[in-house]
């Protein structure tokens, strides 16, 4: 790839999505409703405290949050001189070649359909239990999932401002609570046995127990801020917006997640945390682990309310991650990889066609396991959010190494850290977690090796697949947009 004017210059009548409807905040909360920080940490922290490193779970987030800041250098290096919708598979693309770009591309599909597909799952079950205690309605879990369904493509095809301030509310919401929990421990001096500073943070602590599964999880939590880039076409100065976003939210996320673990795990005191962890696994809530000390500080209106928090916690996922489907779609539609109807937009500037076959696919995930009467947390959630995370890994390493040697042929920018080092440390970083993730991935999904594997095995089979079919079917590309108006377009 080199600056030069491409051979494919961009017409005027080439479709685009919806310029300067977002700013810094709008991102952050796309982003931030993507990790649904309730139902991470209410889903993610029991199991890391219960069959990790324990109390030391905390220092696990810290060490997540620095692999992914350090990819985040280069990444952002690069959407300085690429914004398109596609992100991972634009960049991918414009360091390692098209194939590997379109088979990133399928990858990238793959983990944002399936991920929110296990949401689907584990929401459905999450409110059929609430409207069947608070309101006698027993249906099944697969109706809800499907009635939302509806209302999310509904929501998605209003537009990306009208979703970003629908996911702000139900953010800030979910937020508010957990911080409000972990801010009054904090000041408290935390529970019965103290702060436990050293239990949750020192080395010792950090590697005791089977560290790799606390740091599976923790990476798994910081799945979703890579969406700064997918939104950086619709985004005001996209060269400002994307960096400051990026760095923003991968801070916020690593600081939200090691302080409310850390309080979760100071209120049942570090002696005690694993005990009580596994205590509410054995009972088949784990979510008690984590609610249970906030209704001992706030009252029982925080339990009834925590439940509610999580159905709509999921709910802000699930929106966010159609909306980044939708890009993804859109993007490969508007390059004629996939059919050029897929990039039809409506008149708020939202890429309806696109969001149409999402919802399809959507379905398609989900209504097999519902006619197989399986449990919509052990399998459909369970497996298809393991993938995702291994999927979605996968990226963050092929974009590392794309970002090195984008920078080595094109020359656009000179400096070493940006460009070379913290990526190639990020990418060594997040070939480790990969590993961890394959080690543990058994756990992860809650099943037996063989299903592991065999899902596992998707993730390669995906990115083969996407790659062939470039070959097959090359596409007549977009040339990749500078974010500085006085720059040309990239290809």
């Amino acid at each position: 790839m080199s600056a030069q004017t491409p051979q494919h210059p961009a017409t005027g009548t080439e479709r685009r999505l919806r310029r300067d409807a977002l700013g810094v905040v709008g991102v952050l909360f796309l982003v931030l409703s993507a990790q649904a920080p309730l139902t991470g940490i209410a889903g993610a922290v029991p199991l890391s405290v219960a069959l990790g490193n324990g109390p030391g779970v905390p220092a696990s987030y810290v060490a997540a949050g620095a692999v992914v800041l350090l990819f985040s250098v280069g990444f952002v290096a690069m959407s300085r001189y690429v914004v398109d919708p596609g992100a991972f598979y634009t960049y991918i693309g414009a360091g390692l070649g098209r194939a590997a770009g379109t088979g990133s591309a399928a990858v990238a599909l793959f983990a944002y359909c399936t991920i929110q597909a296990a949401m689907y799952g584990l929401y459905g079950a999450t409110v059929a239990h609430l409207l069947d205690i608070h309101a006698g309605l027993a249906w099944p879990w697969w109706v809800w999932s499907l009635l939302t369904m509806a209302v999310v493509q509904v929501l998605g095809v209003s537009g990306i401002d009208m979703g970003a301030r629908v996911l702000t509310v139900f953010v800030l919401a979910e937020t508010s609570i957990l911080l409000a929990f972990a801010l009054v421990t904090l000041v408290r001096g935390g529970g019965p046995e103290g702060l436990g500073l050293t239990d949750s943070f020192s080395p010792s602590a950090a590697l005791d127990g089977a560290p790799g599964v606390a740091m599976m999880f923790a990476v798994a939590s910081m799945f979703g801020f890579e969406a700064t880039a997918i939104y950086g076409e619709e985004a005001r100065e996209p060269h400002r917006t994307v960096p400051r976003a990026t760095y923003l939210s991968i801070t916020l996320i690593t600081a939200f997640f090691a302080l409310t673990s850390w309080m979760v795990i100071s209120a049942h005191g570090a002696s005690h945390a694993s005990d009580a962890a596994n205590k509410a696994l054995a009972n088949g809530d784990s979510s008690a682990f984590v609610f249970a000390p906030i209704e001992d500080l706030f009252g029982g209106w925080a339990g009834d309310l925590l439940p509610v928090l999580l159905a709509t916690s999921l709910f802000a996922g699930i929106l966010a991650f159609h909306n980044s489907a939708n890009r993804y779609l859109f993007a490969l539609g508007r390059e004629r990889r996939l059919p050029h109807a897929l990039s039809g937009l409506n008149r708020r500037g939202a890429p309806w066609a696109a969001g149409v076959v999402q919802t399809a696919v959507a379905v398609l995930l989900v209504v097999p396991f519902a006619l197989a009467h399986k449990d919509p947390v052990v399998t459909l959630f369970s497996w298809f959010s393991g993938v995702a995370v291994l999927a979605i890994m996968l990226l963050y390493f092929l974009t590392s190494v794309s970002v090195v040697a984008f920078f080595r042929r094109a020359r656009l920018d000179r400096r070493p850290w940006n460009t070379a080092v913290a990526p190639a440390l990020g990418a060594l970083g997040i070939a480790g977690a990969i590993w961890l993730v394959l080690a543990n991935l058994t756990t992860l999904i809650g099943g037996d090796r063989t299903t592991a594997t065999w899902l596992a095995l998707t993730v390669p089979a995906v990115w083969l697949l996407g790659a062939a079919a470039h070959l097959l079917r090359p596409g007549t590309p977009t040339p990749a947009r500078s974010a500085h108006p006085e720059d040309p377009p990239l290809t």
